[in-house]
């Protein structure tokens, strides 16, 4: 077969992050070649007499990475803003969940949902975060807590990748809350969560394995055998974890090697240890932070001293992170959590792919999948400035502009 068409994209200042900093071009170019990138750099430095197929002519505007959501739960049914007026008007997250509202609420309501019903509103979000520079996502499971119900969950997922030209990774999150018909018999549910994983992996749908590691939802043990299952897949796995307490959830996952644990608020200093020798990366939700109202700060400083490398992600969640923007998660990581801009624009593109074990993007270099994002910005840094708008003006997913 012949080789596709070199596209060149001039006149941009490029943002590349690569080293250490921001790695700024100006007058940029980049050649792309079917998905990939081939050249990056000074558009002087361009090779004399290029047959390329097309010029897109980028007027001097900022390009960054394409930016990665490493952590959503994006396909549900229903709404639980009644819940966050309880929150507001002073329930916290442990009653309301304990009086049946928070994610087996939810959980009713996608159970009752077509696949169709799901996909129409997983995508109008799905667009909303595309809208805003992503052009990969993370989708989880977890609100259909059925064999039959979490397939279609991520099914729905898969197929959100393939009708809007995202790149989309599916994560199986069936240990995320106890269903009702499991009440009382919590290790009855996690036999149950166990044996689903090996029909969902034989069906394509599951490319990592996540679990609710919390006083509210599963112990440090059950979680061990969600992640032995996994591993007799070959499935790597992450965790939701030390959220509302210390379960000693990230020192559990880091010895299976996973790929990120998220939220953290509550980290030892002996799962930061943990986590920096398995390389595994802290995932920061600002979102729910905020929405929750929570007061304890993830362990910034220490993270940063131990040289863990932090991504940051919407959670998108009807329930404590309804966020459609993750370059306002970004703001918010430097104002709520201190992160640098710097910090925060590589923890939503080199650091996010990081999460999802993803070493093919989040910077825009020779080898990398051709995934960028136009502003009308003049900085990278901007991005951690701006919010309540949406400056991002295309979106190119794998070299083609996204739709």
């Amino acid at each position: 077969m012949p080789s596709p068409p070199l596209i060149l994209w001039r006149h941009a200042r490029l943002a590349t992050l690569a080293g250490e900093g921001w790695g700024l071009v100006d007058d940029g170019a980049l050649l792309t070649q079917g998905p990939c990138i081939t050249w990056v750099g000074p558009a002087r430095q361009l090779s004399a007499g290029l047959d390329v197929a097309a010029e897109h002519d980028l007027d001097g505007a900022l390009v960054t990475p394409g930016l990665v959501d490493c952590h959503t739960h994006l396909v549900y049914a229903g709404r639980r803003s009644d819940e966050a007026e309880l929150r507001l008007n002073g329930a916290s997250y442990e009653q309301i969940a304990r009086a049946g509202g928070g994610i087996r609420s939810t959980v009713a309501a996608t159970r009752t949902a077509s696949e169709a019903e799901l996909l129409r509103s997983a995508t109008q979000r799905a667009r909303a975060l595309r809208s805003q520079g992503v052009t990969t996502l993370e989708v989880k499971s977890g609100y259909g807590l059925s064999q039959e119900a979490e397939a279609r969950c991520l099914r729905v997922a898969r197929r959100l990748g393939e009708t809007l030209g995202l790149s989309v990774r599916t994560t199986f999150l069936g240990a995320h809350a106890l269903p009702p018909e499991y009440d009382g018999r919590s290790d009855d549910y996690i036999d149950a969560v166990c044996a689903w994983l090996p029909a969902l992996h034989a069906e394509g749908l599951v490319d990592a394995v996540d679990a609710f590691c919390e006083h509210l939802a599963f112990s440090p043990a059950q979680t061990r055998r969600v992640f032995e299952a996994a591993r007799r897949l070959g499935l790597p796995v992450k965790l939701h974890a030390e959220q509302l307490s210390d379960q000693g959830g990230a020192a559990l996952a880091a010895a299976f090697g996973a790929l990120s644990c998220d939220h953290l608020e509550h980290l030892s200093a002996q799962g930061i240890a943990a986590m920096r020798r398995a390389g595994t990366v802290a995932v920061l939700l600002p979102g729910a932070f905020y929405m929750l109202r929570e007061t304890k700060l993830p362990p910034i400083a220490a993270l940063r001293e131990a040289g863990v490398p932090m991504a940051v992600a919407t959670d998108h969640n009807p329930g404590t992170s309804p966020a459609l923007s993750l370059p306002l998660m970004a703001h918010m990581a430097c104002s709520f959590f201190r992160l640098t801009p710097l910090e925060a624009v590589r923890g939503i593109t080199v650091q996010a792919a990081r999460a999802l074990g993803l070493h093919d993007r989040g910077t825009p270099a020779p080898g990398q999948r051709a995934d960028l994002a136009v502003w009308a910005l003049d900085h990278p840094n901007e991005l951690c400035y701006w919010f309540g708008h949406t400056p991002c003006t295309q979106v190119v997913v794998a070299g083609e502009v996204s739709r």
